[in-house]
Order: C-alpha cells, then structure tokens, then sequence
C-alpha cells in the first residue's frame, strides 16, 4: 500500500473496527472448511470401512447443497437483513459440523456435512456485504482483510484438519465447530445491525440471469474448472503413499499457501501484463497438464504430490480472475452474477469427487484425472468464445467511471443506508480490480 499526505490516507487492513475483525475471524474458519477433510479422507475411509466413493460424498453433499443454496442467499437476506442472515449461516455451520463429529458412520456425515454447506452458502454470500458496510477509515483495507482472511482459510485448513485428525478422524468437526461458535459470539456482540434492504431479491433472479450469454459461458468455465479442481482435490489425497493426517495436512497447506499468494498478488499482476483472457487460458492449461500427469503416473507417490502443491500457483490464478470476468462481463447487478456463478460451478465441484470415486473403483484411479484434464482443457475452449467481451471489460476497467461499475455501486448505494454514494462508487471499482 502506498502513502499519501493530506487528508487522504492509504486504507489499512489494521485499522478496523472489532465488527470487521470478528467477521474476518469467522470468514477465516469457514473457509477452512474447504480442504479440512483431506487430510482425513483415508482414515475416515479405513476406520469407517467406507469405500472411497463413499468418502467423497463429503465434498458432494457439502458442495452441491451449497451450489443450491446460492439461490436463495439473496432471497433471505432482502428479507432479514445481512447481519441476521450471517448470524444463521454460522449457528448452522457450528450445528452440523459438531453433529458430524457426533456421528457413528459415513452416512450421517454426509447428511451432516450437507447441513453445514447450507450455514457456509449464506455465511459466504453474505460475508463481504457485511466488512465493507462495516468498516470504517477505508474501505479498501476491508477488501484486503477479506481477501486474506479467504487466503488464510485455505491454507490452513488441511494442517488444522491435519493436526486434529491425529487425535481422531472427529477431531476437525469438533474444532470447526468450536472456533465457529468462537465467531458466532464475537459476531453477536461486536456487529451492529444492519437494516433490511428495501429491494426484495426474487428467487428467480439468479436462474433468469443465465439468459445471458456472456454470464452462462463464464459459469459454464467455472464449471468445468471445478471438476478437475476439486477431482484433485477430492481424490489426490488416496494416491499419495498412505501419508498419515498431519503430512498430508502439510502438503494441502503447501497447496494452500501457493493458492493464497497468486490469489492475492500473482492474480492482479498476470491481469496488469498479460490481460483476463490469456491469463486465464495459461491457468486453465496449466492446470490440466497437472491433472494429466497425476492421472500419468498415479502410482507414484511424489508426482502426485508435487503436482497437487504446483497446482495451487494456477488455482490461485483461476480462482481470482474467473471471478473477475464474472463480475466484470455480466450484465446484471454483482449479487446476482455472484449468485448464478456459485450455482453452477459448486454443481461441478460437488459431483465430480463422486465420479471419481466411482470411475477410479471401477477403471483405475488415472482415469477419473485424464478426465478430467480433458474436461478443463473443454473449459479453456470455451472460454475462448467470449475472448472479445473479456478484452473489453480489461479495457473497461482501467477507464474511470465503467458504467457497469457505477450501475452496481448505486445499486449497493440503496441497499446500504448511511453509506456515502462516492464511497461506496469508488470501493464497487476498487472491489473490481482486485477480483
């Protein structure tokens, strides 16, 4: 961050209320929860006699609910407010996530785990609504706040779970849930409540926004991607040499911080040089030649596992600027748009850890990864089709004033009362950029 004198100052992360720390703090954990079962996968497979289609129903319960989910967040928090809505999301989380470490068997797990992907779809959607309308002495450090805490999330997931699951495979649920319930307190407390919108989100919005071309094709990239993303991420763990909970804690925390750091930094700085599109087409490639030669050499242990720690580099890559290309080319409010998107590419990461259980137990584990090399490498074609429309929204976003941008901030404008136009006009385009 750069200094200026005067009255302008640079935004700080550090200088936020409590409100938006104990936010943060809860955004940190839920997003823990992505990678929190890989490293238990095996020992919840071998002391459950599970087989390893079973185990994966943990991603597919988790993420498919959540895909839904995505549907109605805007529907219920139009209705009961942000802070109402984050406070729900997080008593569920903490629920379910002690209800699966209660559990006795595969199948109330998953049932569970479902549970909790219903709290992080409304914790997740309404999260960053709730920083920015919180903070104080510059918004733009709330962008960074989030963005970290996001970060820190996935990178520490797999060593928590990793740690906790060398006491017992029920050790990451318990812990989820106590540090959740740690955030719920902190929320109740510090956030101030937050008014109801006066706009009712219909649930059709999301669904109707797929009219558009532009949005459908990018959620249909997001798709594609998250079936080899998560294929990886849901399968790679039983093809790396029977490692115990914390090693394999130790690789996704390798995986974790490379995801983190080019989210972040490397993202921004790709864009800036080499543009949305062909950054995106590098990532996308990289990433199904990863895939390609764990599905290669599936037997050999360190393959697998530096290909899974590489992949973090162009996951970080995708993760960010395929979110950006949403925002940036769809022609309908951010919300929505981020709605729509977390609809269909949750789809694919929920279903394809099922299908690689199932396609691995029935024609070898290097098939469910050459498939899904395939299915990425189908995703970077498609992507191509709208290579004109994300030339033009780069262009767009180094021009002051993107209508597209000062549309959503007006929007935002009336759904946060109190807050000043310009600011939250000039935060919408600053929030742009970074994604």
């Amino acid at each position: 961050m750069s200094r200026s004198s005067g009255a302008a100052h640079a935004p700080s992360p550090f200088r936020q209320p409590k409100a938006v720390w104990a936010v943060a703090f809860a955004c940190v954990i839920s997003f823990m929860g992505i990678g929190l079962v890989d490293p238990i996968l095996p020992s919840l497979s071998g002391q459950l006699d599970a087989s390893h289609a079973e185990v994966e129903l943990l991603f597919t319960s988790y993420l498919v609910v959540t895909a839904i989910a995505m549907l109605v967040t805007g529907w219920v928090s139009s209705r009961i407010g942000a802070k109402k809505t984050l406070i729900a999301g997080l008593v569920l989380i903490v629920a379910f996530a002690a209800l699966a470490g209660a559990s006795s068997g595969i199948w109330g797990i998953v049932g569970f785990r479902a549970g909790w992907g219903l709290g992080n779809a409304l914790f997740i959607a309404t999260s960053l609504a709730v920083i920015v309308g919180s903070a104080s002495g510059g918004f733009a450090g709330a962008i960074v706040l989030y963005e970290t805490a996001l970060g820190l999330g996935i990178a520490t997931g797999p060593l928590v779970g990793g740690l906790l699951g060398t006491v017992s495979w029920r050790g990451p649920f318990f812990g989820v849930s106590v540090l959740m319930l740690v955030a719920l307190v902190a929320t109740v407390v510090l956030l101030e409540p937050t008014p109801v919108p006066e706009h009712r989100a219909s649930l059709a919005e999301p669904i109707r926004a797929l009219r558009h071309r532009a949005l459908a094709t990018t959620s249909g990239v997001g798709l594609l991607y998250n079936w080899g993303f998560f294929t990886m991420l849901g399968y790679a763990p039983f093809l790396m040499g029977g490692l115990d909970p914390i090693a394999l804690g130790g690789v996704f925390f390798g995986w974790g911080l490379l995801v983190a750091l080019f989210a972040v930094f490397g993202a921004p700085w790709c864009k800036e040089r080499f543009g949305t599109a062909r950054t995106l087409y590098a990532a996308l490639v990289g990433i199904a030649v990863l895939l390609a030669a764990i599905g290669l050499f599936d037997t050999v242990p360190a393959v697998v596992i530096v290909a899974v720690i590489l992949s973090g580099i162009v996951v970080g890559l995708n993760n960010t600027l395929v979110t950006t290309a949403v925002m940036s080319i769809s022609p309908v409010p951010r919300p929505t748009a981020s709605a729509t998107y977390g609809f269909v590419r949750f789809i694919g990461g929920g279903l394809a850890p099922l299908a690689a259980g199932l396609l691995a137990g029935a024609l070898g584990a290097s098939v469910p990864f050459l498939i899904a090399a395939v299915v990425v490498l189908a995703g970077a074609a498609l992507l191509a089709t709208i290579h004109g429309p994300l030339q033009d929204a780069d262009a767009d976003s180094v021009r002051e004033g993107a209508s597209q941008e000062r549309a959503d901030a007006e929007a935002a404008v009336r759904e946060v009362p109190g807050l000043p136009a310009e600011s939250v006009i000039a935060e919408d385009a600053l929030q742009h950029d970074r994604r």
